[in-house]
C-alpha cells in the first residue's frame, strides 16, 4: 500500500479548504467591521487552553510511537499491538492529565 498515494490527495483537498475557509472569514470579518459592528464578536469565549489539549495528545501520541517500536523490537508483542497499544495508552493518559490540567485552572480562574 503506497501511502504517499493517499496522504497527498488528502492533503491538497485540506489545503484547498482551508484557504476557502479563511478567505471567506477573512471577506466576512471585512464586511461585518465595515458595517461598524463591535470587534468582541471575534475574540473566543471558552479560555480552555486548546492548543495545551492538542499538544499533549500529540506529545502523547509521538510517545506513545517510541514506546511502541522499543515494545515491539524487544517483546514477543506483534507491531500492531505494541503501536496500537501504546499510542492508545499514551494518548489517552495525554488527555486524562489535560482534563486534570483544566480544572485545575478553571478553578484558579474563579478564585482571582
Amino acid at each position: 500500500m503506497d501511502l504517499a498515494g493517499i496522504f497527498v490527495p488528502i492533503s491538497l483537498f485540506a489545503m484547498i479548504y482551508g484557504i476557502v475557509y479563511l478567505a471567506i472569514r477573512k471577506k466576512e470579518r471585512t464586511l461585518l467591521i465595515q458595517k461598524g459592528v463591535d470587534a468582541s464578536l471575534f475574540e473566543h469565549k471558552k479560555k480552555s487552553p486548546i492548543e495545551l489539549k492538542w499538544g499533549m495528545l500529540l506529545v502523547g501520541i509521538g510517545t506513545g510511537i517510541l514506546l511502541g517500536r522499543l515494545l515491539a523490537s524487544t517483546s514477543c508483542l506483534g507491531e500492531e499491538a505494541s503501536y496500537f497499544s501504546m499510542i492508545c495508552l499514551l494518548g489517552g493518559l495525554s488527555l486524562v492529565i489535560y482534563h486534570f490540567m483544566e480544572k485545575r485552572i478553571a478553578k484558579q480562574d474563579l478564585q482571582n
